[in-house]
């Protein structure tokens, strides 16, 4: 993170992406559990904004079995690519809360059309790569990485302007331990890096990120991460809608965020898909502003 940028909070009280309601709650949440407060204690200038900047898309039906709610998801990112390319404009670090991860299509647009090269570092217990073709949901959150690669309906390639927003070359996939058939074909075809559980249990946290970190930083004007709360295990955050066993433990998700801060070379983020509905009490929510606050330069010692 680029410590001397005051960071702006996008909140993005949206879930039509995913199959499941719950996450257009995870905003509030994650405020109440106390994310401005603690990022001010640890000398960061926070700017809040109002999420009026979303429309409302509750008379929006356009939908389809293999682009399930399309109409509200495409509305909703036009509007958070605006905001976010705004606060980049002004010189401020914008950090999306969410929300299903389908908004990550309108964060990254805005991030790639900022810089010429974006990076992203995209932790995340699924691969978010299927398209419409290959979905077997047809729920767009699981589409948003190969929307921002040109692949899929063009309503979603679009967004910020035409085509691929990323070079797969610059890509790291971190924490991965379900991906669908098509979505390992096509990690396999372009040659993403996806550094799995396997990798993680095999080489430890810190080899992992020191390789995904030189993926999505070398050669490039800037970094987005991409952070799925289901990365981590539910085990430490029951409270999400697509939860699989067996994900990062509480101190590898810490070490994730504080190795990123060292590395100062993250220039926008997403914290996606807490969902109070099937949290525990707070725990997930309270968990995501301690990884944030470790992304900010929080320490043991």
């Amino acid at each position: 993170m680029k410590e001397q940028l005051p960071i702006t909070i996008l909140p993005v009280p949206f879930d039509w992406g995913a199959g499941r309601r719950g996450a257009a709650s995870g905003p509030e949440a994650v405020l109440q559990a106390g994310l401005v407060r603690r990022l001010q204690k640890l000398g960061c200038r926070v700017q809040l904004r109002s999420d009026d900047y979303l429309p409302n898309t509750d008379a929006d039906r356009r939908t389809s079995a293999k682009l399930k709610h399309w109409g509200r998801v495409q509305t909703m990112n036009e509007a958070l690519a605006l905001e976010a390319a705004a606060a980049m404009r002004a010189g401020t670090f914008p950090l999306a809360i969410g929300g299903d991860h389908s908004l990550a299509i309108g964060t990254v647009a805005a991030a790639a059309k900022a810089r010429r090269r974006i990076g992203v570092l995209w932790i995340d217990a699924h691969g978010d790569l299927n398209t419409p073709q290959t979905s077997p949901s047809g729920n767009i959150h699981g589409m948003s990485l190969a929307a921002l690669l040109g692949l899929g309906d063009p309503r979603f390639t679009g967004i910020g302007g035409p085509g691929a927003k990323l070079n797969p070359g610059h890509i790291a996939l971190v924490g991965a331990r379900e991906l669908d058939v098509g979505e390992k074909e096509l990690i396999r075809e372009l040659g993403i890096a996806c550094f799995t559980m396997h990798d993680i249990d095999r080489y430890g946290m810190a080899r992992v990120m020191e390789n995904a970190i030189r993926v999505v930083s070398d050669g490039t004007d800037g970094v987005h991460l991409s952070f799925d709360i289901d990365s981590v295990d539910p085990g430490e955050a029951p409270g999400t809608g697509t939860p699989v066993r067996g994900g990062l433990n509480y101190r590898e998700a810490h070490l994730a965020m504080e190795m990123l801060h060292e590395a100062a070379v993250v220039t926008s983020a997403d914290l996606v898909e807490v969902n109070p509905l099937l949290d525990n009490g707070q725990r997930t929510a309270r968990l995501a502003v301690e990884l944030a606050a470790s992304f900010a330069g929080e320490r043991i010692l």
